[in-house]
């Protein structure tokens, strides 16, 4: 009897389809029956399955979600918060299926399913912390702590959150004890702008650059100026950082990194100075949650990254003065 190989391809390594948005790859020829294997699996290409559909914004202080979704520049109710309430800059990364949103103050996260809009609990950090940072690829999320008891002075900790086994554990310390720093990447490196040093009161320049293979933390090119409570997305070619509190007030100025050759340069800038944010995004915009500005908290930006163009978006229907953190359901080559 003839050995049937996945795919019709010889190989050491078994094939296996990368679905199931469109944009995946089934290579080869498969039988039906290989075909409804992979199906019931979740991991069959399906025509018309799109990622970078919607991005997830915890709204600050007022404990709920904010949808927005990309084609249509519109934001609606998502899920109300199961788990203890947003606020104060805390950290989320996911993949294109749920995003893992701390809990500030706790070391509770809260596991968001974009399908449905349901949320549920997700592994715990290792300790209670708030005012952290995160980014992360299609298989880890790495969590900067930031606050870590009383007082708060900031932390170098790190947990790494394992996506397929919703497992948490330790990750390569920061460089610095920092906090309300802010965080983008691609698939193989997260770039951590470490935020403010206290109890030193210096808000720092400073970037990491954390490589997920092995686990490796490097010094990163530095921000154009110290700051803090900011924000940052981007795509697999670059990260757009909104510097956010940069000692004298909110911000309009924004950073962008290039991730091939590790270099920062001017961005485009926001439409009003703010602080304490939020953002997230697909392969071809970030959405920046502005955070406190002056008057309103509402505002939001998009920026395009093809043309470094950044405009108003569709405002919030709750003031967010206290950081937004968010996920999106996927961006080609840092998650999908």
């Amino acid at each position: 009897m003839p050995r049937q190989y996945q795919g019709s391809i010889i190989s050491k390594t078994p094939i296996t389809p990368a679905g199931p948005y469109q944009c995946g790859a089934a290579s080869g020829v498969w039988t039906i029956d290989q075909m409804v294997g992979w199906q019931k699996a979740g991991l069959w290409p399906v025509a018309g399955k799109s990622f970078g559909t919607v991005a997830i914004f915890a709204a600050g202080s007022f404990c709920n979600y904010q949808k927005y979704t990309f084609a249509s520049c519109t934001i609606s109710s998502g899920a109300c918060a199961a788990t203890p309430g947003f606020n104060y800059g805390i950290p989320a990364a996911g993949t294109v299926n749920f995003g893992i949103f701390q809990n500030t103050g706790h070391s509770s996260r809260t596991k968001y399913t974009y399908s449905g809009c349901v949320t549920s609990a997700g592994a715990s950090a290792s300790a209670s912390n708030s005012q952290g940072t995160a980014a992360g690829n299609s298989t880890v999320g790495i969590f900067s702590l930031g606050c870590v008891g009383a007082p708060c002075y900031g932390s170098a900790t790190r947990n790494k959150y394992t996506y397929s086994s919703c497992s948490n554990s330790s990750a390569t310390a920061a460089s610095v004890a920092s906090r309300t720093g802010s965080a983008a990447g691609n698939s193989t490196i997260g770039i951590f702008a470490l935020g403010s040093n206290y109890p030193c009161g210096t808000r720092l320049s400073t970037r990491n650059k954390y490589t997920y293979s092995g686990d490796v933390n490097a010094s990163a090119t530095s921000a154009s100026q110290g700051s803090d409570l900011s924000s940052a997305t981007g795509n697999a070619s670059v990260g757009i950082f909104a510097l956010g509190y940069t000692g004298s007030g909110g911000s309009t100025t924004r950073n962008k990194y290039i991730y091939a050759c590790c270099t920062n340069c001017s961005a485009t800038a926001a439409t009003n100075a703010s602080y304490y944010g939020g953002a997230a995004g697909n392969s071809t915009v970030g959405i920046f949650a502005l955070g406190n500005v002056v008057g309103c908290g509402k505002k939001t930006n998009k920026y395009t990254y093809s043309n470094d163009t950044s405009v108003s978006a569709t405002s919030f229907s709750a003031n967010i003065f206290y950081g937004a953190p968010a996920t999106s359901n996927g961006t080609a080559g840092v998650n999908v």
